[in-house]
């Protein structure tokens, strides 16, 4: 069973002075100035700082992504960076062997890019580099802190060519940071540092919606593992996501939509909703099992669905034609997955508005 788990938490952000020097840890110093609307200059020297306090200094998002290869995470980011638009790419003039990628809005960040020991390092204390022991967590927790509140940091580099740990590449502030490996979290640091979502890992009792990818329930016996029941479970009562229902919400559904107005082929398409408890947590659950022989009839479904966070009617539809290639298109990994990354992007979107409202109501004063 794959799991993906998102856990949603709205970020700090000050508008700041930002004075170019460097700590040893790697983070770039500033001064805090909260809700302040008005621009500085402060000559001194030849610095020469200013406050920005507009509605576009928006809150930086962090997803983290936990799994091990060939578990989604790689499917999940093209999906979530596609959905705020523009392709994620390598950092441009810098380190050619750089694990980081880069779009208009979000940066990737490679786990691994946080081993503390290099390829001979490991080999000598006996560790592999999944070992926890193999890596500087310390950092990469404060560093992502960091960078939610708005301060560049010099983050390492793993160069998996070569097996050794390259000089550090400069990192600033996105609208949305990707954080991905085999474990971006591990107790007790599952916190509010992270809008998190992870793959296959054990602390999805602690996220704010979860995909589960199971055996299909439509062909008993199944062995050949092609058609795949998903599940997204979603947490309710939470203040920036609001749970996905099919037909009527809180309501126990079980729909075939198979017929005239979608086609299906052997052994069909069945989906379910309805609310349940997941780890003590009351949850909503929309399940789908089954594939979709034309993505362009998704429309059909993606019609009976309400709180997708779509900006207009058909966008679900739209970005699974658009990425087909995608593995998952067909089934509810890639239906699930968009709809996971247009609720992040909605996420976003209400912490930027409540920004921009605060920043409003202070320059009244």
């Amino acid at each position: 069973m794959a799991t993906c788990a998102v856990y949603t938490t709205p970020s700090l952000h000050s508008c700041s002075i930002t004075i170019p020097a460097k700590t040893s840890s790697g983070f770039h110093r500033r001064q805090v100035i909260v809700f302040t609307s008005k621009r500085i200059t402060e000559r001194g020297g030849r610095r020469t700082s200013e406050v920005s306090c507009s509605a576009d200094e928006a809150k930086t998002v962090v997803i983290g992504l936990a799994a091990d290869s060939g578990c989604g995470k790689s499917t999940f980011m093209r999906r979530l960076t596609s959905v705020f638009g523009g392709a994620a790419e390598p950092p441009k003039g810098g380190n050619p062997d750089s694990n980081t990628l880069i779009s208009d809005t979000t940066t990737v960040i490679c786990l691994d890019d946080y081993h503390s020991l290099d390829r001979t390092g490991r080999k000598e204390k006996g560790v592999t580099a999944l070992d926890p022991r193999a890596n500087n967590f310390d950092l990469m927790f404060e560093q992502v802190k960091a960078l939610k509140h708005g301060v560049a940091v010099d983050k390492p580099i793993y160069n998996h060519v070569t097996g050794l740990l390259d000089p550090p590449e400069l990192i600033r502030p996105p609208k949305i940071l990707v954080i991905e490996g085999l474990h971006p979290i591990l107790p007790p640091v599952a916190d509010h540092s992270f809008d998190l979502v992870f793959l296959a890992d054990p602390q999805k009792q602690h996220a704010d919606a979860v995909i589960e990818v199971l055996p299909t329930q439509l062909i008993p016996g199944d062995n050949e593992g092609k058609v795949l029941r998903v599940r997204l479970i979603m947490k309710e009562g939470l203040k920036h996501f609001s749970p996905v229902y099919l037909f009527d919400e809180g309501s126990t559904i079980s729909w075939i939509p198979c017929g005239r107005k979608l086609t299906c082929s052997y052994p069909g398409i069945n989906f379910a909703y309805g609310p349940d408890t997941y780890y003590s947590n009351e949850v909503s659950v929309l399940e789908m099992d089954g594939q979709f022989d034309r993505l362009d009839e998704l429309i059909y479904v993606e019609s009976h669905l309400s709180n997708l966070s779509t900006k207009f009617y058909g966008e679900v539809t739209q970005q699974l034609l658009k990425h087909s290639d995608f593995p998952g298109s067909n089934n509810g990994t890639g239906l699930f997955q968009t709809i996971v990354g247009l609720k992040i992007r909605d996420l976003y979107e209400q912490i930027v508005a409540e920004r921009a409202a605060a920043v409003a109501e202070a320059a009244k004063v």
